[in-house]
């Protein structure tokens, strides 16, 4: 068994030492007497757990800058489904080693997933040593064929994500209600029923899903679910920024987890209203996502706490709102929580996934509250190491093989988007 001793680490408000044994957390406390096989100094550094990706498509870091500056229906229809269907394993392949690369140099340790190209996926992410709930995208555009078969590659998906470890989980993943029909989106909620498996789904994104379903359906997109008996506590929704009251009520009532992706739904002006608030009142699990690089350009999760942070006292004109440990939670404990994950804490028995932070630097100084400088005033650069299932896959910053993802990545993205 593996063993790493992290000594002399700011911890909350005070120094420890913290012993890893195998990918476990097995004991903290000052001057640890245990023997350990790889020893890190952790001073003028403070350890965080890892932080939790709530919503993503990792391989889209291919289109990062591409198609930036469109409403997201033309953004999404005419610039990135028409290159997706060119897209082969390789290219998706090196896209997620490529966010993978990404998340490790900025502190994430675990990313909920949606992407069509599941084996390709789970590969990268299993061999760049993440955790991630990697979840291939379902979706028919209302036609029985299209269903048909995408009932049948979720399937063989099941059966393949076996092999790939238990750093990764499967989810089922229908897309959202203007691409899925309601025959699937019901197939989906089954057999995510009898496997036991998490669900996560687009909703309420934008202003125009919303009032097209209200026109297709009759309902809003909440409504809709709820019509549908399919809100559960399995159901991690990303987005649902055009929410009322009643609906919020609904999920909460089903204990569905809600990600916020604030820096997605700025660029593409989806709607900046994501009702915190009112969500952390009725008692939902609200965790951070950053959506796919072609929306929000990067994976970094400690921008994302500070958007999320400073976009709910902008728009509320309240400056005590969202404060800066609520933001570390959503991007740790709660999303943890949301994935059944024993992660998001840094405490004896969960699973040593973590992060240490270089203190020796602008944004710690002078460091009154470490919790504050980290979301207002630090970013992802400021991670030294990071630590996911007791190993170790960065530190002073070096992560192996980087040169390596970064030009076959760019390789495959420039070979993509000129393809015929």
């Amino acid at each position: 068994m593996t063993s790493i001793l992290i000594k002399n680490v700011w911890l909350e408000r005070d120094t420890t030492d913290i012993f890893i044994e195998g990918n476990t957390i097995g004991k903290i406390g000052k001057n640890l007497d245990v023997q350990a096989q790889q020893t890190i100094d952790g001073s003028r550094k403070a350890a965080i757990p890892g932080l939790v990706n709530g919503h993503g498509h990792a391989a889209m870091t291919l289109y990062r800058g591409w198609g930036d500056d469109l409403p997201l229906e033309q953004w999404l229809y005419d610039r990135i489904w028409p290159r997706e269907a060119k897209m082969t394993e390789d290219d998706v392949y090196w896209g997620v080693k490529l966010a993978c690369l990404e998340m490790i140099k900025t502190g994430t340790t675990c990313a909920n997933d949606m992407y069509a190209v599941f084996n390709a996926t789970a590969q990268a992410v299993a061999d760049m040593g993440l955790r991630m709930v990697a979840a291939p995208t379902i979706w028919d555009f209302f036609n029985e064929d299209n269903a048909e078969a995408s009932k049948k590659q979720t399937l063989q998906h099941f059966r393949d994500a076996q092999k790939y470890g238990s750093r990764i989980t499967f989810a089922a993943a229908p897309h959202a209600i203007y691409t899925v029909s309601a025959k699937l989106l019901q197939w989906s909620h089954d057999f995510a029923n009898d496997n036991d498996l998490l669900i996560h789904l687009h909703l309420a994104e934008s202003r125009t899903e919303h009032d097209n379903a209200v026109q297709q359906f009759g309902l809003s997109p909440v409504r809709y679910l709820h019509k549908l008996g399919l809100l559960s506590p399995r159901l991690i929704l990303a987005h649902c920024v055009w929410l009322d009251d009643d609906e919020i009520k609904m999920l909460a009532d089903h204990e569905v987890s809600v990600v916020h992706n604030p820096n997605s739904n700025l660029k593409l002006a989806s709607g900046y209203r994501f009702k915190y608030r009112e969500m952390k009142q009725a008692g939902i699990t609200i965790g951070l996502g950053t959506d796919g690089c072609a929306s929000s350009n990067n994976l970094d999760m400690i921008e994302t706490m500070k958007t999320a942070s400073l976009l709910q006292k902008a728009w509320r004109y309240d400056p005590t709102l969202f404060p800066a440990q609520e933001a570390l939670d959503c991007a740790t404990v709660n999303g943890a929580k949301m994935l059944r994950l024993h992660t998001g804490k840094i405490e004896p028995g969960r699973l040593a996934d973590l992060c240490l932070i270089d203190l020796d630097t602008t944004a710690f100084t002078p460091n009154f509250d470490f919790v504050s400088n980290l979301v207002y005033a630090a970013n992802g650069n400021y991670v030294d190491t990071v630590i996911c299932d007791g190993r170790i896959l960065m530190q002073h910053r070096q992560v192996a093989g980087e040169r390596e993802i970064l030009d076959r990545a760019a390789d495959a993205a420039y070979q993509l988007t000129s393809r015929q």
